[in-house]
């Protein structure tokens, strides 16, 4: 009986160069290397974003805005915002991407999960430049 005729037995290269291959998605390697970078920086910025909600306690409207309207302020959300949007896109569609089976479904949800995150990024970003800016 004959070994069947498949990519991994008539291949010179060998397991190891197989494996790191990307998958048959070619991105996976890609995406856990982002969603790690984005928790390391989020990691990195919890503590002034603690920070800056504990002096935004017991403020008032005029007293939280003028906390917010320091560009350090502002620079540390946004860049929080941005890490935290970003982590958030990349680990639905990682959950999406395992556990959807039919592929319209699964293009709808990516999709969906896409502008869902842009929309909460947008929304976010746009807050904290208005409250910063005083308007």
């Amino acid at each position: 009986m004959t070994a069947p005729n498949t990519e991994a037995t008539r291949s010179m290269r060998t397991p190891l160069a197989r494996v790191r291959n990307l998958g048959a998605s070619h991105s996976g390697t890609s995406d856990f290397w982002r969603q790690r970078l984005t928790a390391v920086a989020m990691v990195l910025l919890m503590v002034p974003v603690i920070v800056v909600v504990m002096m935004l306690l017991g403020r008032n409207q005029a007293g939280a805005a003028q906390i917010l309207g320091s560009p350090l302020v502002a620079i540390i959300l946004l860049l929080f915002i941005i890490a935290s949007a970003w982590h958030m896109k990349i680990g639905m569609q990682v959950v999406i991407e395992d556990y959807v089976q039919h592929e319209t479904t699964k293009l709808v949800a990516v999709m969906a999960n896409n502008f869902f995150s842009i929309a909460v990024a947008l929304a976010s970003i746009y807050a904290i430049l208005k409250l910063s800016s005083g308007v």
